[in-house]
């Protein structure tokens, strides 16, 4: 494959467990999500992906497994970014982060598009990127520019692509771009089931990353709520 790393080798077919915590999360803090990484590897868990510069110091110190870090951050429309500047690669070098994950798509930042602030990282620094992108040529785009492998991430959460956040995991994506066999292709976004990982793997999925169903335990309980309210909502409509 081209821009293959060995590093991915271990993560061949393997879950990669997203630690984040947002808000008044109590696993909001660099402590929290370590408990989280740590109970994913006792789960299996093939390596780690984690946000924020503290948080991700944490867990490489404390976890031993290769950890996926990158910093977030919102473009002017409000849509999210992953790690969008030079100081935050920087910052996620000097932990010892083992992959950089960058924002891919097109969206301009610090004055380039996600492929060209791919290259400009590739020539400046010694890392190795994991290019998070939302569309198959972003995809096509990220390969060119020097990325070392691809996630699904950030499918449904762009404005092009928002249309799909309601529709469940982006097989098409994945199965296109993997098809390409040129790079590992994760596979990331609304993976929420074993069911759905496991047809990520069959699709040709180097890997699968998923979080919020693993390590959200409020989204989760909110998830339960939601569809007992339902049910609870139809059987009141049919009495009435």
């Amino acid at each position: 494959m081209e821009n293959y790393n060995k590093i991915f080798d271990p993560l061949k077919n393997g879950l990669i467990v997203s630690c984040q915590a947002r808000g008044n999360s109590p696993f909001n803090s660099p402590e929290g999500v370590t408990l989280l990484a740590q109970a994913a590897k006792l789960g299996g868990a093939a390596a780690i992906r984690s946000e924020g510069v503290k948080k991700t110091e944490k867990i490489i110190k404390e976890v031993q497994l290769p950890v996926i870090g990158l910093v977030k951050s919102d473009f002017s429309d409000g849509t999210v970014r992953i790690t969008g500047s030079f100081q935050d690669v920087e910052d996620l070098l000097a932990i010892g982060t083992h992959i950089i994950a960058i924002d891919g798509t097109f969206r301009k930042r610090e004055g380039l598009t996600g492929p060209e602030f791919i290259n400009a990282v590739r020539e400046k620094y010694q890392c190795i990127v994991l290019a998070d992108i939302a569309e198959y040529a972003e995809g096509l785009a990220c390969i060119e520019a020097g990325a070392d492998a691809l996630s699904t991430t950030l499918s449904g959460y762009t404005p092009d692509t928002a249309i799909l956040k309601e529709l469940g995991p982006d097989y098409n994506l994945l199965k296109n771009l993997a098809s390409l066999d040129k790079l590992p292709v994760f596979a990331e976004g609304r993976v929420n089931t074993p069911d759905q990982a496991a047809h990520m793997i069959v699709l040709g999925a180097w890997g699968v990353i998923a979080g919020t169903a693993i390590t959200s335990p409020n989204m989760i309980t909110e998830w339960y709520i939601n569809a007992i309210n339902k049910v609870v909502d139809k059987k009141n409509a049919a009495k009435n």
